[in-house]
């Protein structure tokens, strides 16, 4: 059985009411924004140095950072774009610094390097016009995200309450922001509903980001009502659940939505799988449980948007009329990439040429969705390589120890996001890395487990 960790639980209480109160604050006081960031940044920096991350703080500040990307882009706190990127990267880096990396790593450090060559292509190909700094930053600081989390993360040991207290940093700040959206769009009653991303539910940030965190949000919520036996902990994380579940169904963007329900079921399967005889009757309750929080979930945002979000995911337009793309227009963007890979594959166009190149083709100037179909265009064959080394890699690991719940669900959320989204936040990127810890369960007889070496 899965027992209560009262530290956690302790933990987990302080840090919500800290971050409600957050939530309160920025919608109050727009402006302390940007500098609540820096403190955090600052704290963080410290705690990290001065502890020597003996405690795991560098991936616990990542997390954190990870969770609250979109929310400081959103409240404009960000000092440049991709600040969030750049942060869990320093934290990781200063993290592997103390701690180091396992010998494990080296098809980690072949992805990483396989990157740069498409750097040098692009000062082959690039136009006059072309902001070179700003394209490779805006397309490599997610890949390279993700190499130095798998770097950090593979082989590498991790205590049970750990793992969830690094969890519990990620789900923080996207709780924060589900407050200050609540406080911002209260009710869809006198809002004007767009199908293709409700702007209107999102405070005017893209909808497609915030359904991608509210996703990981719902997933993580509904997790903890299964590896947390606590029944005041429980009917918290429910409410929270019903709460945040309807925020990102409301956004009107589905990619978040189906990648959260994917996740839950890929991790019940294995959790599920795992659980003794003596409390799958206990498992089953809750999951029934949870089956009906999705569907008051579904049942309360048909109700607050009379009725138009059945419409946006049976891909009908306002008037009840199926639309010819389910995808958006995304199909147009990857057949694009995919011709430029056919063209060019051996060197591939280079990096951050995607965007120049949909506009000699197509005649619109916009950035990949898809990070598969980005990686053939821009690196050519080497971009294969890089995907079968992000693809094999953490199977190989899984199937030698299976001792990570959350396996199958965050290789899922990483899959599917960049299918999506691309690499536009650090999150696919940092829970990748998060996949490929070895959780280490004190509580049990080591003689059961597999060692793990070096």
């Amino acid at each position: 059985m899965i027992k209560d960790n009262w530290k956690n639980n302790k933990f987990y209480i302080r840090m919500l009411i800290l971050h409600v109160g957050y939530g309160f604050l920025i919608y109050l006081i727009p402006a302390l924004a940007k500098v609540i960031l820096l403190g955090i940044l600052a704290t963080f920096t410290f705690i990290i140095l001065d502890r020597k991350n003996k405690g795991n703080e560098a991936l616990m500040a990542a997390a954190y950072i990870a969770g609250g990307e979109v929310f400081f882009r959103q409240t404009s706190a960000v000092i440049f774009y991709e600040t969030g990127k750049y942060a869990v990267i320093i934290f990781l880096l200063i993290g592997m610094f103390f701690k180091g990396a396992s010998s494990k790593t080296v098809p980690f450090w072949v992805y990483l390097l396989i990157l740069f060559p498409g750097v040098v292509m692009v000062t082959f190909t690039m136009s006059y016009d072309f902001e070179f700094r700003k394209q490779v930053a805006f397309n490599l600081a997610g890949p390279v995200c993700l190499g130095v989390s798998a770097l950090y993360c593979y082989y590498k040991k991790i205590k049970k309450e750990d793992y969830q207290r690094v969890l519990i940093m990620l789900l923080m700040p996207i709780l924060a922001q589900m407050i200050y959206l609540f406080l911002y769009t209260p009710s869809m009653d006198a809002v004007k509903i767009n199908l293709q991303g409700n702007y209107s539910a999102t405070g005017g940030f893209g909808p497609n980001q915030i359904s991608t965190v509210f996703g990981m949000g719902a997933f993580l919520l509904c997790t903890r009502l299964f590896t947390i036996r606590n029944k005041w902990i429980n009917i918290i994380d429910a409410i929270l659940l019903v709460s945040i579940g309807y925020r990102a169904v409301i956004t009107f963007s589905r990619g978040g939505v189906l990648t959260s329900i994917i996740c839950i079921v890929s991790f019940l399967i294995f959790f599920y799988y795992k659980q003794d005889r003596k409390i799958m009757e206990g498992t089953n309750k809750r999951i029934f449980g949870v089956l009906g929080m999705l569907i008051l979930i579904w049942v309360s945002s048909f109700a607050q948007t009379s009725g138009l979000i059945g419409n946006r995911y049976a891909n009908r337009n306002a008037a009840g009329e199926l639309k010819s793309d389910i995808s958006t227009g995304r199909v147009e963007l990857i057949e694009t990439e995919l011709t430029a890979f056919y063209k060019h594959p051996i060197t591939g166009i280079g990096v951050g040429k995607g965007r120049e190149y949909r506009q000699e083709t197509l005649g619109i100037e916009i950035a990949s969705h898809n990070e598969i179909s980005r990686l053939l265009s821009e690196h050519g064959v080497l971009g294969i390589f890089a995907l079968a080394i992000l693809i094999f890699v953490p199977l190989i690991f899984w199937f030698k120890f299976q001792n990570n719940y959350y396996f199958l669900a965050f290789v899922a959320f990483w899959f599917l996001t960049i299918n999506h989204s691309a690499m536009r936040i650090a999150m696919p990127a940092f829970v990748y890395g998060l996949a490929l810890l070895y959780i280490v369960d004190e509580k049990k007889n080591p003689v059961h487990r597999k060692r793990l070496t070096y």
